[in-house]
């Protein structure tokens, strides 16, 4: 009896044991499950609510976006529409709002420049095209008082210069003869003085010159010509008569124009016309010697607006007193008040104007750089003003070189440097941020190995292995072929081992082999 109680005991232990075996194998098969199923909860949870901290790393997450395609952001991780790849995390520290960061390396070769915005007194103006023409006001007429016919010109043709005093023509007036002869008759018949200043008064409202009739009085002999000369020293910018013409009274037979003082109009463009006011400082230089310097205060606005320039004119006087210039001449003017105003200048080259808005890249105390939007005002030289958006110190991009135009710079570069924060795949995948940069991306060949999904006549498609120089994950996309006929072994299914290089139509490929062949 007491050996089956023994017995029996002794099974009991067994059993116990086997049980507390097959527990311990249990838990240790079963235990390293648990810990992903509770990662995968807390990452759906994660979505779900929204929180964008890395897990177990603290940083903040901004969005999610595919490396491809920088400028679609998504709110929550999860597969790209657009590759066959996972979205990747972009945190706070490394862009966003605060900026773009790029590798000094990629920032030599796209030649970046930076300028720092200044603060510097200006007059308030622009620049304009300008002419000189004649002093209308200075212009005087020669003018024939008398019927009669021109005996003889001594000026040849219009455009002619002349000093004062000059003779211009000789007229011969028959209409003279008698009251002198008249005058004479009176004279040798003793008569008294009323009958000689009656006389001599109707040869004066004959508009003989008194000093043909002082010449009558001491000679005795009768003029019948008198010379007309010229008024002051210029151009006759109208010679209306020749040799022998009639000529009738108030009919001018030349214009001199003086070229000491000149006409400067300038033509201010439609857009600028409320601008301009009169007493407005001009400075004036001629195209063909820019050292020369002509200044003046604008006298009048013209009224009316050129139809085919669509410009309004301004003139004002200028001095000519050496003659350097002449009527015609085409002159580059400066507009300005004559109180000057403190103003932010960047330089013009800075400024990206896309039509809607303007715009400067600035570089952040970090190094980042990051778009402003600037209300821009007149251009001073090569510098433009800023009323707002800028505060003086701040530097920004100047390089002509970078910012090749407006719509490339905010729809390409911009766009690629934030979402691959300085690596090269943007100036691969969609920036023509500089000549040397183009050519450089198109110079580098990339390689790696995948397998062949598809071929076509156009592109071969590969899921392949990550592509560190381009900082791609692995992924599924098309490299183009450079012709139909190119890799004509090549079959779905194989793993091969290509090289790409980036042109102005996409990623092509240079090579395709077989993985393990030579390479």
């Amino acid at each position: 009896m007491q050996k089956k109680q023994l017995a029996r005991a002794a099974l009991m232990v067994l059993a116990a044991a086997a049980l507390l075996g097959a527990g311990y194998v249990a838990g240790n098969r079963h235990a390293p499950a648990s810990v992903p199923t509770a990662t995968a909860t807390t990452d759906a949870t994660t979505a779900a609510t929204g929180d964008k901290t890395a897990s177990g790393s603290g940083r903040k997450v901004l969005y999610w976006h595919d490396p491809m395609v920088p400028n679609q952001h998504f709110d929550k991780p999860g597969k790209s529409p657009f590759m066959d790849m996972q979205l990747e995390p972009v945190y706070a520290d490394e862009g966003g709002s605060n900026g773009i960061r790029i590798d000094p390396g990629l920032q030599q070769n796209l030649g970046i420049r930076y300028a720092t915005v200044r603060r510097q007194d200006t007059t308030e103006g622009f620049d304009a095209v300008a002419t000189t023409q004649f002093d209308e006001s200075k212009a005087d007429v020669v003018q024939s008082r008398v019927t009669g016919y021109i005996d003889h010109l001594y000026a040849s043709a219009p455009m002619q210069r002349v000093a004062k005093g000059a003779p211009i023509a000789s007229l011969f007036v028959p209409d003279w003869l008698a009251p002198q002869e008249e005058y004479l008759a009176l004279k040798r018949a003793g008569m008294d003085n009323d009958m000689l200043a009656a006389s001599r008064a109707r040869m004066q409202a004959m508009s003989i010159p008194d000093g043909l009739i002082a010449s009558l009085e001491r000679t005795g002999k009768a003029q019948t010509h008198v010379t007309l000369f010229a008024p002051r020293t210029g151009v006759l910018t109208e010679l209306n008569v020749r040799d022998g013409a009639m000529v009738s009274p108030g009919q001018t037979l030349a214009k001199v124009s003086g070229l000491d003082k000149l006409w400067l109009l300038v033509e201010v463009p439609e857009a600028l016309a409320l601008q301009v006011r009169p007493g407005m400082i001009v400075d004036a230089v001629f195209a063909g010697d820019p050292s020369q310097h002509f200044t003046g205060h604008i006298r009048e606005i013209l009224p009316g607006i050129s139809a085919s320039s669509r410009t309004l004119q301004a003139r004002l006087d200028i001095d000519n007193a050496d003659l350097r210039l002449t009527p015609g001449m085409l002159m580059r003017a400066r507009i300005g008040a004559a109180k000057k105003i403190s103003r932010l200048l960047v330089p013009s080259e800075a400024v990206i104007t896309t039509g809607k808005r303007s715009l400067v890249i600035v570089r952040n105390a970090d190094g980042r750089l990051q778009p402003v939007q600037v209300t821009v005002g007149n251009d001073a030289g090569d510098d433009t003003e800023v009323s707002s958006g800028l505060t003086e110190g701040q530097q920004v991009v100047a390089s002509g070189q970078f910012l090749i135009d407006s719509e490339a710079s905010l729809k390409s570069v911009l766009p690629w440097l934030e979402g691959s924060n300085g690596a090269v795949p943007g100036a691969a995948a969609s920036a023509p941020a500089t000549a040397s940069a183009s050519s450089s991306a198109a110079s580098q060949t990339y390689e790696t190995t995948g397998k062949v999904e598809n071929v076509t006549a156009g592109d071969i498609t590969f899921s392949h292995q990550p592509v560190p120089a381009l900082g791609w994950g692995a992924m599924t996309m098309s490299f183009g072929k450079p012709s139909p006929t190119a890799f004509p072994d090549v079959k779905p299914g194989e793993t091969v081992h290509f090289a790409f290089r980036q042109t102005d139509d996409g990623y092509q490929l240079t090579k395709v082999e077989p993985a393990g062949g030579d390479k």
